[in-house]
């Protein structure tokens, strides 16, 4: 296997970081060293071996372990070869780029708590967008050193697909921070005080995904929740499908959670306002008396819940409670606003703002209605190869 370096034609704005491409060398290089001392070993093995039928059966079991071995480097490969040819592709791979600093700064705020992976960002058909977090397991039981981001292609659209993006980057942020176990242990202590109710299960069973969310709009306001929007437009059926086996909250649950958590983050009526105009796509009537009873339920808990979230800390976070991680002042609508003026002013420049600043700023826009879809697709492109020239 030659190295991607040799490989992969791409221009350099198009490129992952030094770091990414340099920790994914070293782990195929390790594992294909490795496999070619081994086979060596197997080959003088079988050199010098005898006809005991014992023995014939332990060289093919010997073979066969090997054989998987390479198998398993090969997937590793595919694997990380899918994240690199894009970004081969005119204008996609200098977009990939940017999108790659842009979840860098959805991570940046855990490195005052933990040592933080490297990412990759690639597109990949499917509805919904996914990551392999670092320091999971690769196929061959190697731990990743990356953590690779899919993104759907029709997710590559105006600012929405920030909401997806820092959604994946929150499952590897959580996940740093120890968040899912302590906030499982606290919310089946709840269920075990109220057994009379099914909201806190529904919670508990959905925790990974609702603080994955919350991850998102704590950092883009509500550029994450019009994001998510975008992806939970589905038909009235799947709205509220509330099943406890799945770990995604129904979309009606979900969008009405981002909502609480935004209007709980950054106060203002704006978030009362887009929830509202939810439910007048999706209107109760007609539903079965369980799922109203659940829906009531969740609607009853949802508060308490919450502000449990929010107020929620582990060790790992040193002191700091979750809702002080994020950047609060700086997010708020009113604070956006007077950005977004500034900016049409030429008084404020998109460079030197963090990239998740100015998703949050462009989302923000275009909820008030202050910029258009061709106008900011504009802007965000330019952006995206903004940090993809300028990155280290």
């Amino acid at each position: 296997m030659k190295p991607f370096s040799m490989t992969m034609p791409m221009v350099k704005g198009a490129s992952v970081s030094d770091k990414s491409l340099k920790t994914v060398m070293e782990l195929l290089e390790k594992g294909t060293s490795e496999l070619r001392s081994r086979a060596y070993l197997f080959i003088e093995k079988v050199k010098t071996a005898d006809d005991n039928p014992s023995r014939i059966q332990n060289l093919q079991a010997g073979f066969t372990i090997l054989k998987l071995r390479f198998n398993s480097i090969l997937d590793q490969l595919d694997i990380f070869a899918d994240v690199l040819s894009q970004r081969s592709e005119h204008d996609v791979g200098v977009w990939l780029s940017g999108l790659d600093v842009l979840a860098e700064d959805g991570l940046s705020i855990v490195k005052a708590f933990s040592e933080t992976p490297s990412l990759m960002v690639y597109l990949d058909r499917g509805h919904g967008a996914a990551i392999r977090r670092a320091r999971t397991r690769l196929p061959g039981g190697d731990e990743n050193p990356v953590a690779v981001i899919q993104i759907p292609r029709e997710r590559m659209v105006g600012s929405g697909i920030a909401s997806s993006l820092i959604h994946e980057v929150g499952h590897q942020a959580v996940a740093l921070l120890d968040l899912i176990p302590s906030l499982k242990k606290d919310l089946i202590k709840i269920q075990q005080q109220r057994k009379g109710t099914v909201a806190w299960k529904y919670f508990e069973r959905c925790i990974s995904e609702i603080i994955a969310d919350v991850w998102s709009v704590g950092q883009l306001g509500i550029c994450a929740t019009l994001g998510l929007m975008g992806v939970v437009t589905l038909p009235r059926y799947f709205q509220f499908r509330l099943d406890l086996t799945d770990p995604h909250p129904a979309p009606y649950v979900r969008v009405q959670l981002t909502c609480a958590f935004g209007k709980k983050i950054f106060p203002h009526a704006q978030w009362d306002k887009i929830w509202k105009l939810w439910k007048t796509f999706y209107h109760l009537e007609g539903l079965k008396n369980e799922t109203l009873q659940v829906l009531y339920d969740l609607e009853k808990e949802m508060d308490s819940f919450v502000d449990l979230v929010l107020n929620h800390s582990t060790a790992e976070m040193k002191g700091k409670r979750l809702i002080e991680l994020f950047p609060v002042m700086e997010r708020k609508p009113e604070n956006l606003k007077k950005l977004y003026h500034l900016w049409k002013g030429k008084k404020a420049s998109l460079n030197t703002m963090s990239p998740t600043l100015v998703f949050a700023l462009m989302g923000q826009a275009k909820f008030d209605f202050a910029i258009n879809a061709p106008e900011e697709s504009e802007v965000l492109s330019r952006q995206l190869r903004q940090w993809a020239f300028t990155r280290k």
